[in-house]
């Protein structure tokens, strides 16, 4: 019921089938170039886009009695609505995230409060409990850093709450799993099973201990229980309002199925897609049975387009996947898995290319970052003009790389918050002698590359100030470590906005549709309970969002929030 209310107030969403004025604002904007643009009011027109923003001192433009007369009565403006002086941003981008993945792990077992594996065993036996039903328990959010094991959890450990049930739990960064040993039976994993190329079986006494990293992680989610449409569409609901709430306008989804497009354009054909999505199909085959021979138009007033391909160069750093030159400080045998050959990496992102596909490669890793840096500087002397190159993560380079992304106008697509939640395990993974390119984010920007900043949700909460303070002070929500980790790293606080906003436009080529809020852009703004400007980190990260606008239409607003 909750879900067929959110969909009903969604559709019957204030229309901006007129010009109109919202008034009486503190309006901000950062500029590409570091400046702040300060408004009093902002101009939109009956197609939603932006025609003026007043500056402090000015009044809006009025008619005249005798245009007035002239105009047969009728005011300059068809609406019009004071915000009381309240503070209006531009909405937030966000550069990286899953849509899906985040709906549905709102409506599944959320294991990201969980401290230790006790605590994870016993939010299981509450969900199982909730959901007598379910004869898969899904879920995902677990990390067994945060939780101080030293060691990965085992079927076993979830075998002891199990009460008969498979069990298939994602680990926080999405490139694990855990499995109890009813579920490595449904899925016929056996002893004998062997570690698919690109993915690891964690093994112990020569049996599947139960977890199962990157590419192994299929061998048990080809059993899983595939959604219906409506679930698609129910997780899709829960995804778009958790983005709204946060101030989010427009995403960029990385790794979009058939299914996931599917789900887009049934809400969008009744109305129901309100936050822009920037797709990037998971995988080149994907690409083409949904854009055909290259990107499809932008569709529902820029609300919707397929664009770009995502292609996986490595695993993530948590679940020692992410592909190093050199060994794990920590785990001396391993140095993480590269999912591609050279060869194979460069015909991927040849094909996408040649129909115009622009490309994000996932490079976490310093050796899967030189490898994708390689294939980009060989295939930009085939594929010439604005390819606007990505390498999604871009965690851990090698200091002598750094110079390659600002080249062939490669941008780096980063999440601030990875660095305050990864601190101490990448300390642990790397040994201090290897941070020097970690989450480099000034680095980038003195080697020339563009930053365009996101959270990877549902990996991070989709919260954007969080990520905004976390970019220019590089503590964590507690202020932690004093002074920032790596400070030398940190960017300023209207650089990180712009990344936020108009740079994660630009990382899409949708600059020219919204972003910013220029004239002739998408009037895609947020209201929020204090300027984010006056204080400091901590206050920044408290902003609480009240109205969130998209193309000039009320999409959102905050219970109890002035409306």
């Amino acid at each position: 019921m909750r879900r067929l209310l959110t969909l009903a107030a969604l559709l019957a969403a204030m229309p901006a089938a007129a010009d109109g004025i919202v008034d009486n604002v503190n309006g901000l904007a950062p500029t590409a170039d570091g400046r702040v643009v300060r408004f009093k009011a902002l101009l939109i027109d009956k197609d939603g886009k932006v025609t003026r923003l007043v500056p402090p001192g000015e009044e809006p433009p009025k008619l005249s009695r005798k245009q007035l007369k002239a105009n047969a009565g009728k005011p300059l403006y068809d609406w019009r609505i004071d915000m009381g002086g309240k503070t209006l941003l531009p909405g937030f981008i966000d550069a990286h995230g899953h849509v899906m993945g985040l709906g549905f792990g709102v409506l599944s077992l959320d294991l990201s409060a969980a401290r230790s594996l006790n605590e994870a065993k016993a939010m299981t036996m509450a969900y199982i409990a909730a959901n007598p039903d379910r004869k898969w328990i899904l879920g995902r959010g677990w990390n067994q850093e945060v939780w101080g094991l030293g060691r990965f959890p085992t079927a076993a450990d979830l075998d002891e709450v199990a009460q008969g049930r498979a069990i298939w739990l994602e680990r926080a960064d999405g490139h694990a799993g855990w499995a109890n040993s009813v579920a490595m039976r449904e899925a016929g994993v056996t002893a004998s099973t062997a570690s698919p190329a690109g993915g690891r079986i964690e093994k112990a006494g020569g049996a599947p201990a139960g977890v199962f990293v990157d590419a192994a992680m299929q061998l048990i989610e080809k059993a899983l229980p595939q959604p219906l449409s409506k679930e698609r569409d129910a997780a899709f609901l829960e995804a778009q309002n958790v983005l709204l709430a946060n101030g989010v306008t427009a995403v960029a989804d990385m790794g979009t199925s058939l299914d996931d497009w599917l789900s887009y354009r049934r809400m969008a054909d009744i109305g129901a897609l309100r936050v822009r999505i920037m797709a990037y199909a998971a995988g080149v085959e994907t690409a083409s049975r949904i854009g055909g021979k290259g990107p499809t138009p932008w569709l529902y007033n820029d609300r919707l387009r397929m664009g770009g391909v995502k292609i996986y160069g490595d695993g993530a750093l948590g679940s020692r996947g992410a592909a190093l030159k050199a060994p794990y400080a920590d785990a001396p045998g391993e140095k993480g898995l590269l999912f591609l050959n050279d060869t194979q990496l460069q015909n991927q992102m040849s094909r996408a290319a040649m129909d115009n596909f622009q490309i994000a490669v996932h490079a976490i890793g310093d050796r899967a970052n030189a490898q994708a840096l390689d294939a980009i500087q060989v295939l930009s002397e085939t594929y010439t003009g604005d390819r606007r190159w990505r390498i999604e993560h871009a965690q851990v380079v090698d200091p002598a790389d750094l110079k390659s992304f600002g080249k062939f106008g490669t941008i780096a697509s980063m999440q601030p918050t990875h660095a305050t939640s990864d601190r101490t395990m990448a300390e642990a993974r790397l040994g201090p002698a290897r941070l020097a390119g970690a989450y480099a984010w000034t680095s980038m920007l003195a080697n020339g590359a563009k930053l365009a900043f996101g959270s990877d949700f549902p990996v991070e909460k989709p919260d954007p100030w969080a990520g905004w303070a976390a970019a220019y002070t590089r503590t964590d929500t507690a202020g932690q470590p004093a002074g920032g980790w790596r400070p030398e790293e940190a960017v300023t606080r209207e650089q990180a906005w712009w990344a936020f906003t108009g740079g994660a436009a630009y990382a899409g080529f949708a600059e020219t549709r919204f972003g910013n809020l220029a004239p002739g852009q998408r009037a895609d703004f947020v209201i929020v309970d204090r300027d984010p400007l006056a204080g400091e980190a901590a206050a920044m990260r408290g902003t609480r969002v009240e109205q969130t606008w998209i193309g000039g239409e009320r999409a959102w607003a905050r219970t109890g929030a002035a409306r």
